[in-house]
């Protein structure tokens, strides 16, 4: 689902906020008393509204996995409903002094209506995608298209259908997608960036601009499907062109927030690391922190730094499984809920580590993971806590999920904004207590 149809979710889901607001006042004051009623909810109830998004966000109601079918999609929609509406009233009670507005009753009618008109406007919407999916034809012999074609497959709401594919355009080829695209029955054409200059595919791609198509790089295309770089297909143009390695405002910006946010955490969790510590030294023989080479920005190392979860002077490998005998029953705990994670807020603070980023890895994995294409790349903004590549992809226990992560992460430093750290925050949290399982690595 693209960046256009989700940003046209979000302004239909704000409507219907709205709109509903305006329903439940009706059925409860009636007409008479519309305007009286709304003006004194309206203030209260669009902060709410904001409560209500960012719980639509954190449920993945904006991606296509949220459309697959209709019984999942009402799930999740009543599981969030009922976290929004319990924020809600918890928000509504804390800020009473404020608002003077408790509308217990109010807020129940609301959370009903909103439940049941989201689930009738988003299974509209869903079928809308799949039938009005767009036609896209694609040239090349890229093993993204088949990858691609199949996720679209599986995933008609995301709104593309392939229809037709060439390795090549021959002049045969040409006159048939031409037609085609003449006769409607093809929407967008999508091309590898692979063909050589004054190639007949290139040259034939070139006619197709005055039919007045719309011809996108499949790079671009996949990106924009599974939010993560290709780096197989990539060369060094690519990121010559795409990557930025200083950006002085956001720079700034973000060493800013990490500094107020990790002091703020900080004394926040104090009393909570104590109490980790104290655990960690009575569970087990060792030391409570566990420190660890890792790599930053630049390729430089620095020690980062968690509350042990693992035996004192274990071997092995730098994986770790969820049943790994070394893990101690505390270091369970602590790994599941991401406690073990706190001593980093000081490794934020120091500004060796931000708060978003690609995860630092140890020197070992670090020196294994260069045979990964253009891995260095990953070294030229500052790591993070927390990253693209944490919310979308599980915890990597080979090398092979750990290329895959690299995908995201490369995402990530092409796309960075203040606006992506915010989601990466707010999704981090919904993890926090929801792990995809054990930490991967050590």
């Amino acid at each position: 689902m693209n960046t256009a149809k989700k940003l046209a979710l979000l302004g239909a889901d704000i409507l219907l906020l709205y709109g509903t607001l305006a329903l439940t006042l009706l059925i409860r004051y009636g007409a008479s008393s519309l305007f009286e009623s709304w003006a004194v909810h309206v203030g209260p109830f669009s902060l709410l509204f904001i409560l209500w998004l960012f719980v639509w966000y954190l449920a993945d109601l904006y991606r296509p996995s949220a459309f697959r079918t209709r019984a999942s999609l009402l799930s999740n929609l009543a599981i969030a409903t009922a976290v929004a509406a319990l924020l809600s009233t918890v928000a509504l009670y804390l800020l009473s002094g404020i608002f003077e507005l408790t509308p217990k009753t109010n807020l129940v009618i609301f959370s009903v209506l909103f439940l049941l008109l989201d689930f009738l406007a988003r299974s509209m919407v869903s079928r809308k995608f799949a039938t009005g999916a767009l036609s896209v034809a694609v040239i090349g012999s890229s093993s993204l298209i088949p990858e691609t074609a199949a996720l679209l497959e599986k995933n008609p709401q995301i709104g593309y259908k392939i229809t037709k594919i060439f390795a090549t355009l021959s002049e045969q080829d040409l006159q048939d997608l031409k037609k085609q695209i003449r006769e409607k029955r093809i929407d967008l054409v999508v091309t590898q960036p692979t063909f050589p200059e004054g190639s007949p595919t290139l040259i034939s791609l070139y006619k197709l601009l005055m039919l007045e198509i719309e011809i996108l790089n499949l790079w671009d295309f996949y990106e924009g499907i599974f939010e993560k770089i290709p780096l197989d297909e990539l060369n060094e143009t690519w990121f010559i062109e795409n990557i930025t390695t200083r950006r002085p405002f956001y720079d700034t910006a973000k060493r800013l927030v990490d500094m107020v946010a990790s002091s703020i955490l900080i004394i926040i969790f104090i009393p909570f690391m104590i109490l980790t510590g104290i655990l960690v030294l009575c569970s087990s023989a060792g030391s409570i922190i566990f420190s660890q080479e890792r790599i930053g920005k630049g390729g430089k190392s620095f020690t980062l730094y968690k509350f042990r979860s693992m035996i004192s002077d274990h071997n092995g490998s730098p994986w770790t499984e969820q049943r790994d005998a070394r893990i101690t029953p505390i270091g369970k705990i602590l790994r599941y809920t991401h406690l073990d994670e706190l001593p980093q807020l000081f490794n934020i603070f120091k500004g060796e580590l931000s708060l978003t980023g690609p995860r630092p890895e140890s020197a070992q994995l670090a020196e294994e993971f260069k045979a990964f294409p253009y891995y260095e790349i990953r070294h030229v903004i500052k790591p993070g806590l927390t990253g693209w590549a944490q919310i979308h992809y599980r915890p990597s226990a080979s090398l092979e999920e750990a290329r895959e992560k690299l995908r995201y992460d490369m995402y990530y430093i092409k796309n960075r904004s203040l606006f992506i750290d915010l989601l990466i925050v707010l999704k981090t949290v919904r993890y926090f207590f929801m792990s995809f399982g054990n930490s991967n690595s050590i």
